[in-house]
């Protein structure tokens, strides 16, 4: 009988382990998402201060399209730090 892990690993297609990584390595992919992390938050606190004046103003059609923009931004984001995480990862081997 195969575990839950071996019939996963199948369904993905992989008959390998996961190589395991290094401390060395583990803390720079850790500090990819970090850096991607503060990056967001960047870009959320300025967008989220946006929508703060938009609706003390008044301009209440501009919400949605700020909230729309940030969306946005932060899966280009979330993308840019899987992209380079996946560098990273290549570079391990």
């Amino acid at each position: 009988m195969k575990s839950a892990y071996e019939r996963a690993m199948e369904r993905f297609g992989q008959t390998e382990p996961l190589p395991t990584l290094t401390d060395e390595q583990k803390a720079e992919l850790a500090a990819i998402a970090d850096r991607f992390k503060a990056k967001i938050a960047e870009r959320e606190l300025f967008l989220n201060d946006l929508v703060a004046k938009a609706i003390a103003e008044g301009r209440y059609h501009e919400v949605p399209e700020l909230k729309t923009q940030l969306a946005r931004e932060v899966e280009s984001l979330n993308g840019e730090c899987e992209t380079a995480k996946e560098k990273a990862r290549s570079a391990f081997s």
